[in-house]
C-alpha cells in the first residue's frame, strides 16, 4: 500500500520553520499570506504587541470576480499595500506562510511591491 504524504502536515512544518526565523516589529510588520482554496488573504502583524494592522483578502467588497486565481491575488496585494500606505507603513517581511513562492503567493507578492511595499 502506497501511503501519501500529508501535504497540509508537511506545509504547516514548513510555516512553523518560517515563523522560527521571520517576525514583525510596529515599524518593520510581517506580511502574512494564508491561501485557500477559493480565497486568499493577506495580513500585517506586529508581532510584538500581538495585534493585526491591516487585512485586505479576495471577499473585500473592492475585489470583484472569482477569488482563487492570480488576478485577484494580485489585487489582493495592491490592496493590502494601499492600506499600509494609510498607516505609513512601507517596508515588511514576507510571510509565505509555508507555501511555495509561486502562482497565486508569488503574483500576492509582486502586486504588493507594485503598490509600493518594499521587501
Amino acid at each position: 500500500m502506497i501511503k501519501r504524504p500529508d501535504t497540509k502536515k508537511a506545509r504547516l512544518n514548513r510555516h512553523k520553520r518560517v515563523r522560527g526565523k521571520v517576525s514583525g516589529t510596529a515599524e518593520r510588520p510581517r506580511l502574512c499570506v494564508f491561501r485557500s482554496t477559493n480565497n486568499i488573504y493577506a495580513q500585517l502583524i506586529d508581532d510584538v504587541k500581538g495585534v493585526t494592522l491591516a487585512q485586505a483578502s479576495s471577499l473585500d467588497k473592492t475585489i470583484s470576480g472569482y477569488g482563487g486565481n492570480k488576478d485577484a491575488a494580485k489585487a489582493v496585494g495592491k490592496l493590502i499595500a494601499e492600506r499600509a500606505a494609510e498607516k505609513n507603513i512601507t517596508t515588511v517581511v514576507f510571510d509565505r506562510g509555508g507555501n511555495i513562492y509561486h502562482g497565486r503567493v508569488k503574483e500576492l507578492a509582486e502586486g504588493a511591491r507594485e503598490g509600493g511595499l518594499n521587501f
